[in-house]
């Protein structure tokens, strides 16, 4: 056995040849050797004898970290420590719609039984697709582009629609930021511009502000400058797009020197959020009434958990949480070193995606249980002062189960009494409150008003929503630069005009949004078109790399990168439920939008007869209207139209809580006796419209989800044109090996196991290698 052994060395020796582990990515067409297909019984008995191993760690460093020389003056970065790598991680994942939308569907989709829902579909979908992005990154060491090419060619066109999708995004997402920054700089006043109407050139209040709320005439008038319909379009207004500069200056600057500059920039963007977001939720638990928005949250509703439209939308809540497809957690994770677990990491990202979204949640419905309180407490003070009947008093049980109660103790009251209630009710729609990310800022403005010291809360709210934009929109934008400098190695030499170059054009593109039309198109995108894409991608990746190239030799591989097992549970998750799950969603979310009209809210200006309503309301009713109560009107705002102060209308407000005031007009028969109905007149109205989305628009949705997913068909056909035409140079086996020389007098530490795997290899040497380049396999 040593005389063959010796034999065997000495003409590996000649040879000189590393082989490292399987599916480490080609970086070079020049080939000198090739792999020969193995037969399924070979293949077999090599996978038994890996999985049989025990590899130590002086293996694995032997296999994974085969230096290359030719590359050495540009060698790949990685993350000045963990820390920052899994700050990058969090703070992609952790974006806008955890803190807007999460909330919105808890609330609409049976509250505690969403949790557990979305809790169990995270921990079996959610946590190990984030595994396997993160892997395929961290053991190709490639971006999106790369990673697929070379788990699958026939599937490469995955990594295409993820540098489109990552295009797309980043362009209108950055305009949600700019949104925010605007605010953020205007809430540096004291009143805060959207709390009063202004006034017009004659001193009186502006006649547009004054038919609708304050909050809503600054977001659409000041802020967006919006045009009533999306046919109409515009110039790009000027202080969204100073704002955007702004925006794209930071990203620019935060990424310019690669990770080691991003790095630095994460531990400002994502930890100052979750302090500013902690502080928020123990804000709100001390409000009074808080306890009864927490017992709605945690209320679980059975028959929610049978519900298929629920377990649709929180799959769909999941993804657009998480982030996977994208290809910005395989480009985030192609920094770090091989030995890294990623196991342990997409369960962290995970569990803080999830505890941010919990945060928010909390905190939202505690702001609710406060409302709804103090409403509560403004109807029985009316029924007190005798502003509304004795019969109109709400029962006590109100107070427990608001959205329950309320509507079956309206509907047995008499058709005489109801009539005289519910003038004074507003009529808000919390799924159109909450269902469009621009109308949730006008929210989140009008609950800092709530807070004593607004001025404050505005800042940092603000604050807390630039940052969560700001360290999501780096990852993206990582999954942009990472594909490209991988594709075309030479840009590594050039990260930093490669990083404007990317920047600069993103810019110019995002100034398309900030017209006054731009937010419908915003609308239009976030709304109906990204999650089709992604759940495609998602799709293919499982599919790809379950059963093309394989979950067990990819779980194989692993346990060589990483010096330790994986369960295999696993394999059984993206084998069988992952891939089921995903076609579900996928096919339910089709279906959803097909037979779906699309809609977006847009600003009306037209003057039209309604029924008299309160012109200034606050905005605030958007969380109160959760639990169908009277909204209450910061007390400020109504003086500023009050003519009489000795009425008794007047006198009532000082009964209730400061920011509580009457919002609405009274019954005739009641409002004579207090002298106001003349205060609130008959009036024509200006407010935000449902409209439907035109047919060119619904046109361009389409045309734009096709052109995402075209690289697939488009590269897997090309894959067929190539091999068709260069039978020759066809790797069988997707198990794809870096061979290089070593030189001469160096030994491989190696163990004997592995150098006993090494010389089972068949390998056909096809040509010499000029000037002692490397030995690399033919793609």
């Amino acid at each position: 056995m040593t005389t063959v052994n010796e034999d065997m060395e000495a003409q590996e020796e000649k040879s000189q040849l590393s082989v490292p582990s399987a599916s480490i990515s080609l970086t070079a067409t020049t080939s000198a050797y090739q792999l020969v297909s193995e037969t399924p019984a070979e293949e077999s008995q090599k996978l038994d004898l890996l999985s049989a191993h025990v590899w130590s760690d002086e293996d694995n460093e032997d296999i994974l970290e085969t230096p290359n020389k030719d590359e050495a003056p540009h060698e790949r970065p990685i993350w000045a420590n963990k820390t920052e790598y899994l700050l990058a991680q969090v703070g992609f994942s952790v974006g806008l719609s955890t803190i807007w939308r999460f909330p919105y569907l808890c609330f609409h989709n049976g509250g505690g039984s969403f949790l557990i829902i979305y809790i169990l579909m995270m921990f079996l979908v959610g946590i190990p697709l984030l595994f396997l992005e993160m892997a395929a990154g961290q053991r190709m060491r490639q971006g999106s582009i790369g990673v697929w090419k070379v788990i699958s060619p026939w599937i490469g066109g995955v990594g295409y629609t993820s540098f489109m999708v990552c295009i797309i995004v980043g362009l209108y997402y950055s305009v949600l930021m700019a949104w925010n920054l605007f605010y953020l700089v205007e809430s540096f006043q004291s009143p805060l511009p959207w709390l009063l109407c202004p006034l017009s050139k004659n001193s009186s209040i502006d006649s547009e502000c004054a038919r609708t709320s304050p909050t809503t005439y600054f977001w659409y008038r000041k802020v967006l400058k919006a045009t009533d319909e999306i046919e109409i379009g515009g110039k790009p207004v000027i202080h969204l797009g100073a704002s955007l500069l702004v925006i794209w200056l930071i990203i620019c600057i935060s990424m310019i020197k690669g990770p080691k500059s991003t790095g630095k920039m994460l531990y400002i963007s994502v930890l100052l959020p979750y302090i500013i977001l902690f502080s928020l939720l123990i804000r709100s638990l001390m409000m009074k009434g808080a306890y009864f928005g927490l017992k709605n949250l945690l209320a679980a509703k059975v028959p929610a958990l049978y519900s298929v439209e629920v377990w649709r939308r929180t799959g769909n809540q999941l993804f657009l949480s998480l982030g996977p497809g994208f290809g910005s957690f395989t480009a985030i994770s192609s920094y770090i070193p091989r030995s890294n677990n990623c196991v342990i990491d997409a369960c962290a990202v995970a569990f803080l995606n999830l505890l941010a979204s919990l945060t928010a949640t909390v905190f939202v419905f505690a702001v609710m249980g406060h409302l709804a309180t103090n409403n509560n407490e403004k109807l029985m003070d009316m029924v007190i002062a005798q502003v509304l009947p004795p019969e109109a008093h709400p029962p006590d049980s109100l107070y427990h189960d608001p959205s329950s109660v309320y509507p079956k103790w309206l509907n047995n009251l008499p058709e005489h009494i109801r009539s005289r209630i519910l003038p004074n009710l507003t009529d808000c729609d919390l799924s159109k409150e909450l269902n469009q990310v621009g109308v949730v800022i006008v929210a989140f403005s009008d609950i800092v008003s709530l807070f004593s010291g607004p001025t404050f809360w505005s800042i940092i709210t603000f604050l807390l929503l630039v940052n969560l934009g700001l360290s999501t929109v780096i990852g993206i934008i990582q999954g942009i630069i990472t594909p490209l400098q991988d594709t075309f190695s030479s840009l590594r030499e050039h990260s930093k005009l490669l990083t404007v170059g990317v920047c600069v054009p993103m810019f110019l593109g995002s100034l398309l949004f900030v017209r006054p039309s731009g937010s419908y198109y915003v609308n239009l995108l976030d709304d109906y078109w990204v999650s089709l894409p992604l759940f495609f991608i998602v799709i293919l990746e499982t599919f790809a790399m379950a059963w093309i190239y394989g979950a067990r030799r990819f779980l194989t591989d692993l346990s060589i990168m990483m010096g330790r097992p994986i369960s295999p549970i696993y394999r059984w998750l993206w084998c069988f439920l992952s891939p089921f799950v995903l076609l579900v969603l996928f096919s339910s979310t089709l279906i959803h939008l097909s037979v779906k009209e699309i809609t977006y809210l847009a600003w009306d200006s037209r003057i039209v007869s309604l029924p008299p309503q309160n012109p200034l309301r606050s905005g605030h009713e958007t969380f109160q209207s959760t639990f169908f109560l009277p909204t209450p009107t910061p007390k400020s705002t109504l003086t500023t139209r009050t003519q009489s102060s000795d009425s008794l209308g007047i006198q009532l407000f000082s009964l209730l809580p400061w920011f509580v005031s009457y919002p609405y007009p009274l019954h005739p028969a009641t409002s004579e006796n207090l002298g106001i109905l003349n205060l609130l007149p008959f009036s024509p109205q200006s407010h935000e419209v449902t409209r439907v989305y035109p047919s060119w628009a619904k046109a361009l949705l389409i045309f734009t989800v096709i052109i995402t997913v075209l690289p697939v068909p488009v590269y897997f056909f090309y894959t067929v044109i190539v091999r068709v035409a260069s039978p020759v140079s066809v790797i069988h086996n997707t198990a794809i090996i870096t061979f290089q020389p070593e030189a001469k007098g160096d030994s491989p530490k190696v163990g004997p196991r592995l150098q006993m795997r090494q010389k089972r290899q068949k390998i056909i040497k096809m040509d010499k290698p000029k000037n002692g380049g490397n030995f690399l396999p033919r793609e």
